[in-house]
């Protein structure tokens, strides 16, 4: 049996971090992206615009290993493959860990999820169910370009109780190799293990006052030699991109940041509404995610995460045999439930995630289908993202909503709106996808609490988000 030198402790319920103060963004003149301001780095300033559409998936075989198939034409080959370790303990930030390891699979990282505890199945933060590649201990011989930390508590402190990861880590410094951690991780985590030592340093806002108040950067993203140190959960694409370049180049981290539509604040407006209704319910608001295998587990994890912060009912439920899916980029997750068990209860909203060999699967679910029409008979909301609008167009349900989609997707609906991130039509809610996912999840947040308690759930995230 396998040993573990990990100690494993009796967790206590994950912490969710909310109200910090706002931290704010600049944009580069000329740019696509907003990236944040930083004294020792910044990312790389283009014009170019999307003309990417990703892999179309397989449906007929869903694969039993995490996909490295990049997107982007200028992956490296096999030879070049750059290995990454991502590990996971129980509280774990689900949007952090899931972000990092898709974009970096996006840009063709070998990345390995490795879980801290002595089970692969960790439950994150937020509640969503991951599962690991593998353990930790299997990690103590390999040598790896990278090792990238997601935040959350406890998370990060079991991350941080794990000796396996701190030799890795620690073996990671000494020998000059890239290594970092985002949100608590650089305070929780990087600190007690002396790896921040003369390095400028960033983490989540609500743990600023423990870094050392001389090497303590407030910025988004801060470089320091080897280590890379983040916010949030609203800027992990920004700390992905960044290790991205630092692994790739500028080249492949701009390509992965457009395909990701990681624009300016400027560029596309948020969100856009047309025939304006009250979304407003007298009980917890209860939003159904239906999954499958090829699903986009940056827009499930993001929308689900984003939501629960809120205070909504969320279930995840799997339109597979299995309630564990494997998603686009290898991502596991465990649904809730199967879709059968989710069918008696009523919603107040059912959002579909995109990917397209997740979208294809979805639309051939007869019991979603079902479900579909009856939410749109009874006059419910419904939402969907990247390319699964086509499900809604595909089973009748768009009529003349005008809606917005992913741009391998919307030159096959009715009637599009090209611009808004985010297009809301009455009780119909659509989204690019992918980082656009963000704006949606808090515009439905928005639509059934006010303002208010989207603003402040994006302030826990460290994303940015309009006052009015």
């Amino acid at each position: 049996m396998e040993s573990l030198s990990c100690l494993v402790l009796k967790p206590s319920p994950p912490t969710r971090l909310f109200f910090p103060p706002r931290i704010p963004q600049m944009a580069l003149p000329g740019s696509t992206f907003v990236f944040p301001f930083s004294m020792d780095y910044q990312l790389p300033i283009t014009t170019a615009k999307l003309a990417l559409k990703p892999i179309r998936a397989s449906t007929s075989a869903v694969p039993t290993t995490p996909s490295t198939t990049s997107t982007v034409t200028s992956s490296p080959t096999a030879a070049s493959t750059k290995k990454v370790l991502v590990p996971i303990g129980f509280g774990t930030e689900e949007m952090e860990a899931v972000i990092l390891v898709d974009v970096l699979r996006r840009a063709g990282a070998e990345v390995t999820v490795a879980s801290v505890e002595p089970q692969l199945e960790v439950q994150a933060s937020g509640g969503t169910k991951l599962v690991a590649d593998t353990r930790i201990s299997t990690c103590s011989d390999r040598v790896f370009d990278l090792v990238a930390l997601p935040g959350g508590m406890p998370g990060s402190a079991q991350l941080r109780d794990c000796e396996i990861l701190k030799k890795i880590t620690s073996k990671q410094a000494e020998e000059k190799r890239l290594y970092g951690g985002i949100s608590t991780a650089p305070a929780v985590t990087l600190l007690p293990w002396g790896l921040l030592k003369r390095k400028r340093t960033t983490c989540h806002p609500a743990f600023f006052d423990r870094l050392p108040t001389f090497w303590a950067v407030k910025s988004n993203i801060q470089v320091s030699g080897e280590l890379t140190t983040s916010q949030g959960p609203g800027t992990s694409f920004l700390f992905a991109l960044a290790l991205v370049e630092q692994l790739f180049g500028e080249s492949v981290a701009r390509e992965i940041g457009e395909l990701l539509f990681m624009h300016s604040a400027d560029d596309k407006p948020r969100k856009e509404e047309f025939n304006k209704v009250d979304w407003a319910v007298s009980h917890t608001p209860r939003v159904l995610v239906p999954v499958a295998n090829g699903s986009e587990e940056i827009e499930i994890v993001t929308i689900v995460d984003i939501l629960r912060r809120a205070k909504v009912d969320v279930v995840v439920a799997s339109v597979e045999k299995s309630v564990k899916i494997l998603a686009s980029q290898g991502v596991k997750i465990i649904a809730d439930k199967l879709i059968g068990d989710a069918a008696g209860s009523i919603y107040d909203l059912i959002i579909l995630p995109g990917g397209v060999a997740g979208t294809e699967r979805l639309q051939k679910s007869r019991i979603l289908k079902k479900l579909l029409k009856e939410q749109d008979a009874a006059g419910r909301i419904l939402g969907a993202v990247c390319s699964s609008p086509t499900v809604l167009h595909k089973h009748g349900l768009l009529k003349e909503n005008k809606v917005t989609a992913h741009p391998s997707a919307i030159t096959e609906l009715s009637n599009p709106v090209d611009g808004p991130k985010v297009v809301i039509d009455g009780k119909l809610i659509t989204s690019m996808g992918l980082a656009t996912v963000s704006d949606f999840a808090l515009a439905i947040v928005s639509k059934f609490f006010g303002h208010a308690r989207a603003r402040s759930v994006a302030e826990g995230l460290v994303f940015e988000y309009p006052r009015s």
